[in-house]
């Protein structure tokens, strides 16, 4: 098993863990200052590990 996939998949599963807190924290959330600012980091952070697993995947080639 190849290392850079298995490090793909994980910020894969890490990026969507993230976005899910996002649509928790959304959903939750009063309009405060304090809260869209959480919302704003989380999501961002969210969208590159789920973008950079993908590629990361992707990209990846299978050699036995």
């Amino acid at each position: 098993m190849n290392l850079k996939r298995v490090f793909g998949r994980l910020l894969t599963v890490l990026g969507i863990i993230g976005l899910i807190y996002v649509a928790v924290l959304f959903v939750h959330t009063s309009g405060g200052e304090r809260d869209i600012k959480a919302i704003s980091i989380f999501g961002l952070l969210g969208i590159v590990f789920f973008i950079a697993g993908i590629s990361l995947v992707k990209t990846t080639k299978d050699e036995a």
